[in-house]
């Protein structure tokens, strides 16, 4: 819903900001007041062209702002775009300078104008003469039917088969793609994985070839270390173990007559068992020490060997053997596309099957649609001064999406025996609003929307009248049930059904002229409606006549 509207600079207007309301918002003023601008300024924040002859006379820069509530899918089109809003309204603005260039912001950040266009299907639908026209999308147009159709089911059942099979398009595309580089690459990581298994490294085993290889190394050194520390606590007269042994001798003869050093006498027991067993494991050591240039041949050629895996496919035996893991996945991935391949083909034929059924029973629900809403939008368009047009929902045949596989366009003939035609071809901008009221008014019937989306209406009431005009308002009434609706008017009769009025008028102030908006008072809207019906002299039957038609247009 807009919530307010900023104008600064644009066409005549110098500086206006006006708050708009749920409901019905009616601006009306003199022809050539400058009405139609205000459309077009929403239309700019909606994406539209922009030019520097919507600069006013003298000035640098135009801009114009509208704050807006914030819906879930306004939400989500400014989130794609990497732009947060945690409130419940959002900020649009855009800016023109005299030397042509633009600028456009949303919640603050700078967008582009492709953005505010992919905002403003969520933001509003203008109608009118203006290149914002929804209703001339055929996108906007299947909305529109599926709409009335009631359709949301059928359709999240369409599209989630259509998402289905388009993964599995995806996936084969994968496959393909991935299958051919695999294949270039099938003789390395067989030559790889061989390279690896003739080798076959065991974990941690490098760690222990190394020790062996060291200890091959320095046989000599190593006895000769171990016998001097073999002799020094177990085979020399004075070792380490003769001298525990004596003292051991000499506490057991000091317990016998002293029983507090029996603590002490107990301490170096275990020393002296220890010193034993590091005597024997010492002397076995160096029994088991001996040359042996063939093995540490064969542990430096297996470390070789090692060291040339970690140069290659890891600094680690523990690397190595992921990458091996690694290898042999890939391998079997492979040896299994065609496989996988055949599996994703046959459950791609299912769902093409499935959304073939799916996509025909919603093509059903839009031809009974269809049918209906021709006939209640011709009904309309009677009782809209257009009576004798002949409109028709057309559904053809359209290339596969999630919406199913139609495609819809809305075609009108205002003269009988002429071939309808597309909206954007045979209709005029006052023919189209009335087009596009008619086909809201019929949805919003059927389903109401209990949403408030703006809808714009510029020159709806061109060239139509008395009960035509009457019509339209109640229309519009009726309409701003569901929406919030802001609509330009010259009729009296559709101004009496506005919830809110607001009245446009030029003013010369300082030798310039500018347009002002005024939301007018009850009092103030009477006399506006009478001023409509007795044009510049205002008379007491004029005043009399509208507050009749205010009083029509509330019930």
């Amino acid at each position: 819903m807009l919530v307010e509207l900023h104008v600064e600079n644009f066409a005549v207007v110098e500086r206006q900001r006006l708050r708009f309301h749920a409901g019905l918002n009616l601006l009306t003023g003199e022809t050539g007041s400058g009405k139609s601008i205000l459309v077009d300024s929403l239309g700019l924040l909606f994406g539209g062209r922009a030019s520097t002859e919507m600069i006013r006379t003298g000035e640098k820069i135009a801009r114009v702002s509208a704050i807006f509530e914030a819906s879930p899918a306004t939400r989500s089109v400014l989130a794609e775009a990497g732009i947060d809003t945690e409130d419940g309204e959002i900020l649009i603005e855009r800016e023109i300078a005299a030397n042509g260039k633009s600028r456009a912001f949303a919640a603050n950040r700078p967008v582009t104008a492709a953005l505010l266009k992919a905002l403003a299907p969520h933001l509003g639908d203008i109608h009118g003469q203006h290149e914002q026209q929804q209703l001339h999308d055929p996108i906007a147009q299947r909305e529109m039917l599926d709409l009335f159709a009631g359709a949301k089911t059928k359709r999240d059942e369409v599209a989630a088969i259509y998402e289905a099979w388009r993964a599995c398009d995806r996936e084969l595309e994968e496959i393909a793609r991935r299958e051919q580089e695999q294949l270039r690459l099938a003789d390395l990581w067989t030559f790889q994985r061989k390279e690896i298994e003739a080798v076959a490294p065991l974990a941690g085993e490098d760690a222990e070839l190394d020790n062996q290889r060291r200890v091959l190394q320095n046989v000599g050194r190593l006895s000769d270390h171990a016998e001097a520390a073999f002799t020094a606590l177990y085979d020399a007269p004075d070792s380490a173990l003769a001298q525990a042994r004596t003292a051991q001798r000499r506490l057991e003869e000091l317990v016998r007559v002293d029983s507090s050093l029996s603590e002490v006498a107990d301490m170096l027991k275990p020393a002296v068992i220890a010193i034993e067993e590091a005597g024997r494991t010492l002397r076995d050591y160096v029994n088991r020490l001996e040359s042996d240039p063939d093995r540490l041949e064969e542990v430096e050629t297996r470390l070789a060997a090692m060291e040339k895996l970690k140069r290659k496919y890891g600094a680690s035996i523990e690397d190595i053997l992921r990458f091996l893991d690694e290898l042999r996945d890939k391998m079997r991935t492979v040896e299994t596309a065609t496989e996988r391949r055949a599996e994703i083909a046959e459950r791609r034929v299912k769902l093409g099957k499935q959304f073939e059924i799916a996509a025909g029973q919603l093509r059903g629900v839009r031809k009974d649609a269809a049918r209906k809403l021709e006939k209640r939008v011709e009904k309309e368009l009677s009782a809209l001064a257009m009576a004798g047009t002949a409109f028709v929902a057309d559904i053809s045949d359209a290339p596969w999406s999630a919406s199913g596989f139609d495609a819809i366009e809305f075609r009108v003939s205002a003269n009988r025996g002429e071939e309808p035609r597309s909206l954007s071809k045979v209709a005029s901008g006052g023919e189209v609003s009335r087009i596009a009221l008619a086909l809201k008014t019929c949805v919003e019937r059927e389903h109401p929307a209990g949403a408030r989306h703006l809808l714009v209406f510029d020159e709806i009431d061109a060239g139509i009248g008395g009960e035509a005009a009457d019509a339209v308002g109640r229309r519009l009434k009726e309409l701003s049930r569901g929406y919030q609706v802001l609509c330009v008017t010259h009729q009296a009769q559709i101004a009496s059904f506005a919830d809110h009025h607001y009245r446009v008028e030029k003013k010369v102030t300082k030798d310039r002229t500018i347009t002002e908006v005024t939301e007018l008072s009850a009092e103030e809207r009477t006399r506006e409606i009478g001023r409509m019906l007795s044009g510049q002299r205002l008379t007491p039957e004029a005043l009399k006549h509208a507050e009749q038609l205010i009083k029509s247009g509330t019930v």
